[in-house]
């Protein structure tokens, strides 16, 4: 049901200036979560152990 009243409209809740404005927020993607060190040292060991299962396959079977 649409409000009838004829009261003016409340101003909006202040926040506190300390607290960061939702608008200005950035989104972090792929290149941000790629800078990180300890996902790209685990990213390091999993592709030495799959380089490391490769030569082993095509050298020593």
């Amino acid at each position: 049901m649409p409000d009838t009243s004829h009261r003016a409209p409340a101003a909006p809740a202040r926040t506190p200036a300390t607290a960061p404005a939702p608008a200005a927020e950035e989104q972090r993607g792929c290149l941000f979560a790629l800078s990180q060190p300890p996902l790209m040292i685990f990213l390091g060991v999993v592709g030495t152990l799959l380089l490391l299962a490769g030569v082993h396959d095509l050298f020593l079977l």
